[in-house]
């Protein structure tokens, strides 16, 4: 027999100043099964919980209903205060009285009065129908995986791995460290990147509980939270970590050269390469679409013989300890992992697509990341900033903001929320490398979110001269030798044309290429620009709603880097806790199959965004569904989709739903 207590809570004035608390327990009184209705000025409070737990004690209930604010707020608290009285915790419902009636009906108390005994009546009906849930133990992995090894990628590494747990981080470049190993200077306090970042690359490369695979990617995960199972694909460098040293020689007699991408397309490498000189692993891999080896041995017969290309291995007959490898083949890494960290950072917009600015088409018009390249002494200029057309240096510099970011035209209206600041540490590294150069700044709004970041900006104008005109740029040509940029400046209201030497576009921030199959990959959310999506912007900001999968950095969305290490650090953090833990303990409110009605039509399997129900064949020959408890989300689907009603989500089951709505019309 159900013995209800319905508990209504004021949260302050927030319920209590719209809907009538007295009215509210008067009808609750009313209602089948309920033996006592009782108010608190804040249920979620410790004297409120210990009024609950009281008056569950006195009056010996077995279920509770309590109205107050959503479910999503203190479900958790209430469960905490079932258990601690004796109950199952599931014999609990929570009233959403606060955001679904106070806050909407805010101008009718009468109305909002109404619909609050409605949800009570509801709840009531539904929590006498409520079952003893029990929870289930579930073995865990205490491996981490991260992917991506940019600063955030490493920050996450090297906390869960300095926590005594072994950590795999798979990278898919040939060396870690990201966007942030290109860059020469890092804003607010003009540290030298490659002397912050590189501590830490070593750190990781040397950690006895990390495992380090560049050149590798993630091809399919598959499990739940303490038991993924990883499949990585460690691409063939032709090259033999083991025995590599790292001298240098293979590349620096290589005869064939191409663009060289860390450098953003200024300079060329050679076909096998290592991507810049503090690479971490400092082994080189073989291009094999441009080593003049590998396109001999894929000549076929029946092509011109003058037109053969060269079999060279100049590589190999110069390598001190023979670590060349022509047989290495991809390999099939298979691993299983408790939690997995994606830190898989983003890509700069590509400016070739603004024809107004002329992007990749003008030699004197640069990406921002371009010139950080020549700002750094392993750059392409070796430090120094020079024109690409007739490498001299520029006197006039024209920087252009919001390239690619607040761009509805082309699908990009967010801001990338860095490209203000390394505009302003453009002009100041500019004026110090050569101060007679005059830097000229078109921007939309200047926007420094960040400790001392405002003060930065206002260093680069007030200190260095950098020249700030709010306007749009409409067109870019040349003339002669020089550069014209045809803007505005809306503050004078007039048009400007500057002649200049060379021109930054500050490119902006968007997903990395592969973003969003890799969240299909993971069952990730991915919003319209294949940012990933975490369980919650402001609670859960590096949590997803996959259990055990966590997302840092730039891949949920644009980031400076003090923020990446903190995110990456606090996904560590989380992945610690769930390593803390010697079982985890999974929700019972999952979805569930009765065999008997079960025809095995498997709508169940094709609708569920979790993979978390497969087949099983009885003993008497019958295909029917069965849900994996660890991987279902209870999201509803398939009891939505069965046919013969044989699937049910406990806590929601059909019956459960069905009295909610009778109870409405009685």
């Amino acid at each position: 027999m159900a013995r209800i207590g319905v508990f209504v809570c004021h949260c302050g004035t927030n319920i209590a100043g719209v809907v009538s608390i007295p009215a509210v327990l008067e009808a609750a009184k009313k209602m089948p099964g309920v033996v006592v209705a009782a108010d608190d000025k804040y249920s979620c409070s410790d004297p409120g919980q210990a009024h609950i737990r009281a008056v569950i004690e006195q009056n010996k209930l077995n279920r509770v209903v309590i109205g107050s604010c959503s479910p999503r707020m203190h479900e958790f608290t209430f469960r905490k205060v079932m258990v601690k009285a004796g109950l199952n915790p599931y014999f609990l419902e929570v009233a959403n009285i606060r955001e679904q009636v106070s806050w909407v009906h805010s101008n009718d108390k009468e109305k909002a009065t109404a619909k609050a005994i409605d949800h009570v009546m509801i709840a009531v009906a539904k929590v006498a129908r409520d079952e003893a849930l029990f929870p289930k133990r579930v073995p865990l992995t205490k491996r981490a995986l991260v992917i991506g090894a940019g600063i955030t990628g490493i920050q996450a590494a090297l906390d869960i791995a300095s926590a005594g747990h072994p950590v795999t981080l798979v990278e898919r470049e040939a060396s870690i460290g990201g966007h942030m190993a290109q860059l020469d200077k890092t804003f607010p306090t003009l540290d030298c990147s490659a002397c912050i970042l590189t501590p830490k690359m070593v750190e990781v490369a040397q950690h006895p509980n990390i495992t380090l695979l560049t050149y590798s990617e993630v091809r399919q995960v598959s499990g739940f939270v303490g038991n993924f199972d990883v499949e990585i694909v460690k691409k063939a460098r032709k090259v033999d970590s083991k025995k590599c040293t790292g001298c240098g020689v293979c590349w620096l007699k290589c005869p064939e050269k191409v663009p060289a991408e860390f450098n953003e397309g200024l300079g060329t490498r050679e076909a096998i390469y290592v991507p810049f000189p503090q690479a971490v692993p400092l082994v080189p891999r073989v291009d094999l679409e441009n080593c003049r080896y590998i396109k001999y041995l894929e000549y076929m017969p029946g092509k011109t013989p003058g037109k053969r290309p060269m079999q060279c291995r100049i590589c190999e007959k110069l390598c001190p300890v023979q670590a060349l490898d022509w047989e290495q083949q991809d390999e099939v890494v298979k691993e299983k992992f408790g939690a997995i960290v994606v830190a898989t950072g983003y890509k700069t917009f590509d400016p070739s697509v603004c024809g107004e600015y002329g992007g990749g088409k003008l030699p004197d018009v640069i990406s921002g990341l371009q010139l950080e390249r020549m700002f750094n002494s392993s750059g392409p200029t070796g430090g120094e900033v020079l024109r690409p057309s007739d490498g001299t240096h520029p006197k006039t510099v024209v920087l252009v903001s919001c390239v690619g970011s607040r761009d509805e035209q082309r699908g990009r209206p967010y801001c990338s929320k860095i490209c203000c600041m390394y505009t302003a540490k453009q002009t100041i590294l500019l004026k110090e490398h050569d101060p007679e150069v005059q830097c000229y700044v078109f921007y939309i709004d200047i926007r420094t979110g960040g400790k001392d970041y405002e003060e930065f900006a206002r260093r680069a104008q007030e200190e260095y001269g950098a020249l700030y005109l709010r306007g749009r740029i409409s067109r870019i040509y040349e003339d002669g030798k020089q550069l014209v940029v045809l803007g505005e400046d809306s503050l004078m209201g007039r048009p400007v044309e500057i002649r200049a030497d060379m021109v930054v576009l500050a490119t902006g921030v968007e997903a990395n290429e592969g973003a969003a199959e890799l969240a299909q990959t993971m069952k990730l959310s991915h919003d319209v620009y294949d940012f990933l999506t975490e369980a919650h912007p402001k609670l859960k900001p590096v949590e997803t709603q996959t259990d055990g999968i966590l997302v840092a950095g730039a891949c949920v969305g644009p980031k400076d880097i003090p923020e990446c290490v903190a995110q990456g650090g606090a996904a560590a953090a989380k992945v610690s806790a769930l390593f803390s833990q010697e079982m985890l303990t999974s929700d019972p409110m999952v979805a569930s199959v009765d065999n008997a009605r079960c025809i095995g039509c498997l709508l169940c399997v094709q609708v569920c965004p979790y993979k978390a129900i497969d087949t099983q064949v009885l003993r008497n020959g019958r295909t029917v569904a069965v849900v994996n408890e660890s991987l279902c989300r209870a999201c509803g689907l398939c009891p939505a989709v069965c046919r013969p009603k044989a699937v049910n989500l406990r806590g929601f089951t059909n019956q459960q739903l069905l009295a909610e709505v009778n109870a409405l019309w009685q």
